[in-house]
């Protein structure tokens, strides 16, 4: 998949089969709509573009409309593009010049002088140019002037795509990763930067990577205890490779319990390895912290990864977050936690 964030020099596409839209997710409803374009431009020998926008158009154009809780990055909405196979993703700089377009010169200046389409698919909802006054009438009639086809993406599709993007964010707010990962078709993840903490976690014998997650438009799960896998992050975009060994300071163990895990893809990185742990999202009522914190316990690992990034992929939600009266009651918890994570992995 080539990746196009300059719209002023795009190459000349193929019989460019395009669909439009934020794709927030890449999840399983918008993958119906994926395979749907691929099978137009299989059928006139076409190339698949997808154009979406950066940042979020509800960040620009906020009027009336609740703040955005994003459940992909621009750099992993990419990862998981790339995985569907897809042949061009243009990355258009949305900004308030760029949405005052009426609707009418948008599809002149915009679709038809920079893709030179040869169909356009988009649902009958679809709002685009100033004061959203451009819809699928329009298209198709500009369509039959400037020669260009419009199909449509079925109602069931596009219900199977609101309902999908509601429900996943409604369930990780409430810990129900379950849900959230059947909709999505792979398991809901975050980056973090490892910074500072309190290091209480080294004296309960549990210690932890206190986590930035850097994009504050990033949905974070709701607070609760989670089952986790991590992987260190390599930002030359792939994850940084690590010998292993049973026990030997400064390297990660091979073996978790019983279980011996093979190395694995992850969502368009090269990964060595990725760790068990469990996860904290709250406010660690039993210290008393009021500031929200986000820690993971990575399972037999003994390295110093202040200022590197981890990726968390949320596996299972174990319990609410509690206050408990000591902390040796606390630390009874976190042991309990961890007998329910390997269970979970098959430990």
């Amino acid at each position: 998949m080539q990746v196009h964030r300059d719209i002023q020099h795009l190459p000349v596409f193929k019989n460019a089969v395009i669909t439009i839209g934020t794709f927030d997710g890449v999840h399983t409803g918008h993958q119906k709509i994926i395979g749907q374009l691929k099978k137009e431009a299989a059928a006139v020998d076409g190339e698949t573009v997808i154009i979406t926008f950066h940042p979020h158009p509800r960040r620009v154009v906020r009027e009336g409309q609740s703040p955005v809780a994003i459940l992909t990055t621009l750099d992993e909405k990419i990862e998981l593009l790339r995985q569907q196979g897809i042949n061009h993703l243009v990355v258009v700089p949305f900004n308030e010049h760029f949405a005052s377009q009426p609707a009418e010169e948008y599809v002149a200046d915009f679709l038809v002088a920079k893709f030179n389409p040869h169909t356009i698919i988009i649902g009958y909802d679809h709002r685009f140019g100033k004061d959203r006054k451009g819809d699928y009438h329009l298209l198709e009639d500009c369509g039959k002037k400037l020669g260009f086809l419009v199909k449509e993406i079925p109602a069931q599709v596009l219900d199977d795509v609101t309902v999908s993007s509601t429900r996943i964010r409604e369930a990780l707010l409430k810990g129900d990763i379950d849900t959230a990962n059947s909709c999505l078709g792979y398991d809901y993840h975050f980056e973090g930067l490892v910074v500072d903490g309190n290091k209480l976690g080294r004296t309960l014998g549990y210690p932890t990577a206190n986590l930035h997650i850097e994009d504050a438009d990033k949905l974070v799960p709701g607070n609760g205890i989670y089952a986790v896998e991590t992987s260190i992050v390599n930002r030359q975009s792939s994850i940084v490779k690590r010998e292993t060994s049973m026990g030997e300071k400064g390297k990660v163990k091979s073996e978790i319990g019983n279980r011996q895990f093979e190395p694995k893809e992850s969502i368009g990185t090269i990964t060595n390895r990725q760790y068990l742990g469990m996860m904290s999202i709250g406010v660690r009522p039993t210290i008393g912290v009021s500031e929200r914190t986000i820690e993971v316990n990575i399972f037999d690992f003994d390295e110093d990864i202040y200022g590197q990034t981890l990726r968390v992929y949320f596996k299972k939600y174990l319990r609410p977050e509690l206050k408990f009266n000591s902390l040796d009651e606390l630390i009874a918890a976190l042991d309990k936690d961890k007998e329910d994570t390997l269970s979970y992995f098959g430990c």
